[in-house]
């Protein structure tokens, strides 16, 4: 055998064996710890933990220490939460992946939650934005607790008025990816046709609203049971995918914002005016080691071939686009669609339920 031969095959040995240990290391996982359990009163609180990997097996409520603000943190009482993608991949460990960065074995930060609306309860030094007693919402690290503590400077703002405290806390990773999506990734602009692939999902909801705001004339897709509440958020078009595809029909768009990843790059790239801009936000969850991962990937290498732009994101929480919205809804341009409402005991079941896939707007978590 040729040396060159040789080499190949052994790079490629080492190729296959490497991705062998890659799969077997992030597949382990590591049994749930027994509960432990802080002695309830006034320095304590509930807190959904996830110590262990899967939905609904990994979730547990315990009684843990109560957080105390420190220089520029402001500790909240939670009144709602609510959950996104990013809870449902991180306490599921799935797609196997994302545990390079979650923890092997093992998540390697058992808070969970982002989202959350309530009242400030105490402030750290030096904090000036904020005070006990003010009503806001945004994010904050292990948000599906009772209490949690945010970033004074961070993605957290006086809640409004017009808003219940759920309604708020649907807001912050949806409306934020919608708004970052379409104006930032798609540079939206007054007149703008844009269609909305996934109309009736969490970031969906807000994508709709968000691109009237701008005077865009707004197309959205989602299933029949879902038409007229799209449409009731303000769609000029609707088109109900068991119906129609819109890659087959005959209009032609400015921005697709696709949630869903349910079509070809190509096929989208037909539907798009010359010069327009295909945003990528969702994936399809199917696959244990890759899940929407192969899709981002596929974007990145198709963005090569494809004449559209082929744009993926991830959206960046902070306070200007809070804000922002926060203005939306005090002008009575957004709002919060939610489908479900789960206590925080039940964490696990609202986690099940998002995985699905079904839901209608957002699914929310309130706090006793």
């Amino acid at each position: 055998m040729k040396l060159r031969y040789k080499i190949l095959n052994g790079v490629a040995a080492v190729l296959v064996l490497s991705v062998t240990a890659l799969v077997l290391t992030v597949s382990h996982d590591s049994a749930c710890p027994p509960v432990t359990r802080a002695a309830a009163g006034e320095g304590s609180m509930r807190a959904v933990m996830h110590r262990c990997y899967g939905v609904p097996g990994g979730i547990r409520v315990e009684r843990i220490a109560k957080p105390v603000p420190s220089e520029g943190r402001v500790l909240v009482r939670i009144r709602a939460s609510s959950v996104n993608p990013v809870e449902w991949y991180g306490v599921s460990g799935q797609p196997k992946l994302v545990r390079l960065s979650g923890g092997i074995g093992k998540p390697s930060f058992a808070r969970t939650g982002v989202d959350m609306s309530g009242v400030v309860e105490a402030v750290g030094p030096g904090v000036t934005l904020f005070k006990p007693g003010d009503e806001v919402f945004g994010s904050a690290s292990g948000a599906l607790a009772e209490y949690a503590v945010a970033r004074e400077q961070g993605a957290i703002a006086i809640k409004p008025q017009n808003m219940t405290f759920e309604e708020a806390a649907a807001i912050p990773i949806a409306a934020i990816t919608a708004l970052q999506g379409l104006r930032d990734q798609g540079q939206i602009d007054k007149g703008s046709k844009v269609l909305i692939n996934g109309a009736s999902g969490g970031v969906g909801t807000y994508a709709v609203q968000i691109a009237k705001a701008f005077g865009a004339e707004v197309t959205g897709v989602c299933s029949t049971r879902n038409v007229e509440m799209v449409r009731s958020l303000g769609a000029d078009h609707v088109v109900d995918y068991t119906k129609e595809d819109f890659t087959a029909g005959e209009e032609r768009y400015d921005i697709i914002l696709d949630n869903v990843g349910n079509h070809g790059f190509a096929d989208l790239a037909d539907v798009v005016n010359p010069g327009g801009i295909v945003v990528i936000v969702g994936g399809s969850k199917k696959g244990p080691l890759l899940g929407p991962i192969k899709r981002i990937a596929w974007a990145k290498v198709a963005g090569l071939f494809v004449e559209p732009q082929l744009k993926f994101f991830i959206a960046q929480l902070n306070k200007a686009d809070l804000e922002f919205l926060a203005g939306l809804v005090r002008e009575g341009k957004l709002r919060s669609v939610i489908d479900r409402r789960y206590p925080l005991d039940e964490t696990a079941a609202a986690l099940e339920y998002l995985g699905a896939g079904h839901a209608r707007g957002k699914v929310v978590v309130t706090v006793e």
